[in-house]
């Protein structure tokens, strides 16, 4: 929370309308600067990759779109079991929100979205 105050006291009305005046300079310059600031680091990059299908997940890349396609799942070994659920975190420092995601069933079919948006959406689900 910023908290500006503007009760200096100075001996004459010039120099406290000076005062007053820097003060509110640097009440708006402190305002922007964390208006700007704050909403970059306050973006939730978390996605729940929900797999309402009947099949397991075996594979799930995500990359940022323009990207190279990454050669690891982020399940890394692990599967998403049909039915189950997996929470991932986007946020790798680039401010990216566009995502390419890829998921590879058990049963070979292998499913492209270009373009997801994981700092509005806050679940993204396969089904059959």
């Amino acid at each position: 929370m910023i908290r500006c105050s503007r009760r200096a006291k100075v001996p004459d009305a010039w120099g406290q309308a000076m005062r007053a005046r820097r003060a509110g300079a640097f009440c708006l310059a402190a305002i922007l600067v964390a208006g700007l600031a704050a909403p970059a680091s306050a973006i939730d990059r978390r996605v729940r990759v929900v797999n309402d299908s009947s099949h397991d997940i075996v594979r799930f890349f995500a990359v940022s779109v323009g990207a190279p396609d990454p050669t690891e799942s982020m399940l890394g070994d692990d599967i998403l079991a049909a039915g189950s659920f997996v929470v991932l975190n986007f946020e790798d420092g680039s401010g990216y929100c566009r995502y390419r995601f890829r998921a590879i069933f058990d049963d070979g079919l292998d499913l492209l979205r270009e373009s997801v948006n994981v700092c509005e959406v806050g679940s993204y689900r396969y089904t059959d």
